[in-house]
């Protein structure tokens, strides 16, 4: 007998029909004689729903309010499925974040869970009962209701397996697994059967939408086996996991994520003395801006130019106070770009493997892609190309490096 915590998205209890379809899924692990923890999401929408009522009343809604508010989404969905599960004989019962011990900061809308009293939730478990938990939320040492932002249900079922013990938490979601890369992209991509922690941390942050990043980070820190499948669909999903548990030698490259969401900016001929870079970067700090790749030239008339990258919704405020500074510092002007795009190569692989760097810019030479600025970690290396070129890039990377589901390269 197992103990798994199963967390369902909200497109996988997105209708009446679809929580139908979950409860017999939780019912055949609870017959196999396993404990089951469901953790669940509110139904596809209600949330965007609840967040448009609320500026319908107010431009500027308090926090506290908001969050009490938009819980009421994941409330709705524990109440149908432990109905559900008890019409199928099932002994469930509904637990909102406070009812399940989910105790959390006092930051509203963004709160971050710091114990979870597990004593109601194991009773009902020893009792030969399900529990199905309210994700996304929690309560503050004030009993104020608090909810962990968006995407915040899969840190929640992570948390839950944590605490529990749990033998593996699995999210279902409308994907079958982790995947080489996009699909959508590169349809021969094939989905994983097992990925590393700091790879899937890296595939996360870099644009893959499969798993909130902070639920990563606390499976890794917590040592929490974690496995992604499809609601609609069966079959094994991917396993994320400790790279010491692997029993398979992982290849150079494990998957290929990528970002539309890249701007550049550039100040040109900034004078070349020490310090240039901090007062730079501070005012853009100062305006809540994050910097991600930088690059600086210097040329031979003591200048340089200064380039680094910002998230796109943040293109045109970090272009005003760039030009702000280029004009104090006497530099020759302050230009940008939101075209571009980010693309990476992720793989626990590389720390071994000599020569990838060279492999990955040869292969978007070839196809006359040139890249903008680059940057290397220990398991990842993203390169900044045009966006028009974004495809083309991922395919032929993707075909280079053995990853397409025909190739025999790995």
């Amino acid at each position: 007998m197992a103990l798994y915590v199963q967390k369902y998205g909200g497109t996988s209890v997105g209708s009446v029909e679809r929580i139908e379809h979950v409860a017999d899924k939780v019912k055949s692990f609870h017959d196999a004689g396993h404990q089951v923890v469901v953790a669940v999401s509110a139904m596809s929408g209600e949330t965007n729903r609840l967040i448009s009522l609320a500026k319908d009343v107010t431009e500027t809604p308090d926090p506290r309010e908001m969050d009490v508010l938009v819980s009421t989404g994941e409330q709705v969905t524990i109440a149908l499925l432990s109905m559900a599960l008890q019409k199928r004989g099932v002994n469930a019962r509904s637990f909102t974040g406070w009812q399940a011990g989910m105790k959390t900061d006092n930051a509203y809308m963004k709160a971050r869970i710091e114990n979870i009293d597990t004593d109601a939730m194991r009773k009902q478990l020893n009792d030969g009962g399900v529990c199905v938990v309210a994700g996304f939320q929690g309560i503050d040492d004030d009993n104020n209701i608090t909810t962990l932002g968006r995407g915040g249900s899969d840190t929640t079922g992570v948390a839950l397996a944590a605490a529990l013990g749990a033998d593996e938490c699995q999210i279902y979601t409308d994907v079958d697994g982790v995947y080489t890369t996009d699909p959508r992209v590169v349809p021969n991509a094939k989905r994983m059967e097992k990925i590393t922690f700091e790879e899937m941390l890296e595939m996360a942050s870099l644009g893959s939408k499969i798993l909130q990043i902070r639920s990563v980070e606390f499976a890794g820190k917590y040592k929490v086996p974690l496995r992604v499948l499809s609601s609609f669909a069966e079959g094994n999903g991917t396993l994320i996991t400790m790279e010491e548990n692997s029993s398979v030698e992982n290849p150079v490259i494990s998957g290929i994520a990528f970002n539309r969401d890249e701007a550049k900016v550039t100040v040109k001929g900034v004078p070349d003395i020490p310090g240039v870079a901090s007062k730079i970067l501070v005012p853009v700090s100062d305006a809540n801006i994050e910097v991600d790749m930088i690059v600086q030239n210097v040329s031979e008339d003591g200048t340089t130019d200064f380039t680094f990258t910002v998230h796109r919704n943040d293109y045109h405020k970090a272009l005003d106070v760039l030009r702000n500074t280029a004009a104090e510092l006497n530099a020759r002007e302050a230009t940008g770009t939101d075209d571009i795009c980010k693309v990476s190569m992720v793989g626990v692989g590389m720390r071994s493997h000599a020569g990838v760097a060279s492999q990955m810019f040869k292969v978007l030479a070839d196809e006359n892609i040139n890249i903008l600025a680059i940057t290397t970690s220990e398991i990842k290396i993203s390169v900044v190309i045009e966006e028009k070129y974004l495809e083309l890039a991922v395919r032929a990377l993707h075909s280079a490096f053995g990853l397409d589901a025909d190739s025999d390269a790995n």
